[in-house]
């Protein structure tokens, strides 16, 4: 792959997972409420969404109105969601299915015309890391494109530790900034959270932003539970 340069003066991150339904965009709208609360302009980005429903002629999908509810940027849909699609399948086998080839360009441009509306771009990856875009590019050529820092969500369940640690591994094999992680806990009665949270803060090189609790259903607190301080101190 040809590289491009990174779009100018970012002030992005991107939000990746473990894994598929571990929160990214709890804590991708979690993070937009925190910049709101410092008087940023923030808006919300997921480049690629599966699983989109019919709606009054148009697809839409739950993530991206959760991002688009938690924005302070008001922006055409197609900037925030480039590519729809409605199998809730990998993006790549997605778009093959409508005949489509994804584009990171096409997302790149999308990111650099959001950038220069806010202060903050919320990019937020589906599945994980390394989940294809196309024949030869994945979600990590995507954030090294964007040039941002990546941001790890880790759903706490068993398997969490491998994954995470395999994730942090190739986040940095690309070369790019490891900003941070937040622990996301998926059940209330996941066993042994607090010591697999001691594990991985030995074991990650980048700081842990927060917890965030178990809770049923979408709140408007996790923002409280993320430390801003501690992921601007770890970009400088």
């Amino acid at each position: 792959m040809v590289p491009h340069p990174s779009p100018p003066a970012p002030h992005g991150i991107f939000v990746t997972g473990t894994d598929t339904g571990v929160g990214k965009t709890r804590i991708a709208t979690a993070l937009l409420r925190a910049f709101a609360g410092r008087g940023l302009r923030a808006v919300g980005m997921k480049p690629v969404a599966a699983g989109c429903e019919w709606a009054d002629g148009a697809l839409v999908n739950e993530d991206v109105a959760a991002l688009t509810a938690a924005s302070t940027v008001a922006a055409p849909v197609d900037l925030i969601n480039p590519y729809r699609f409605q199998p809730a399948i990998a993006p790549h086998l997605a778009a093959e299915l409508d005949g489509e080839t994804i584009s990171l360009q096409r997302i790149r441009d999308a990111y650099v015309a959001l950038a220069a509306r806010a202060d903050r771009v919320v990019v937020e990856s589906a599945g994980g890391f390394l989940v294809p875009l196309n024949e030869r590019e994945d979600f990590g050529d995507l954030a090294r494109l964007l040039g941002l820092p990546v941001l790890l969500v880790v759903g706490m369940r068993l398997g969490c530790l491998n994954h995470a640690l395999l994730t942090a591994e190739a986040v940095q094999r690309r070369g790019l900034k490891f900003a941070g992680w937040v622990a996301n806990r998926l059940d209330a009665s996941t066993p042994a959270v607090e010591r697999n949270v001691q594990t991985l803060c030995k074991r990650l090189d980048a700081p842990l932003l927060g917890i965030v609790p178990f809770s049923i259903g979408t709140t408007k607190t996790e923002a409280a539970c993320l430390d801003l301080q501690v992921l601007e101190n770890s970009l400088r």
